[in-house]
């Protein structure tokens, strides 16, 4: 008799977790970022690239890292201010 308990009890476990399981399984495993906020700078800093990251990494989101490594790969095209803000962190 416990046996059969413990088979129906299993089974309404299974049953009930299947449709959070599947929702959890269809999303993208999200993983935080560990760099996030290191790259932000100072206002003035954000202010002087804001236009350039608008211009040339629109499509990066607002990941720092993958930002910053767009500045870099348009260093010859961002504005000098910007530029200065990339060197003034060793970038």
């Amino acid at each position: 008799m416990h046996m059969a308990l413990a088979a129906a009890a299993v089974m309404l476990i299974s049953c009930s977790a299947t449709p959070a399981l599947a929702q959890a399984q269809s999303q993208p495993l999200q993983l935080p970022n560990p760099f996030q906020g290191l790259f932000k700078g100072t206002p003035q800093e954000q202010a002087a690239c804001a236009p350039d990251a608008d211009k040339f990494c629109k499509n990066m989101g607002s990941d720092e890292l993958r930002v910053l490594g767009c500045l870099q790969r348009n260093r010859q095209q961002i504005s000098a201010a910007c530029r200065r803000v990339l060197e003034s962190h060793g970038q």
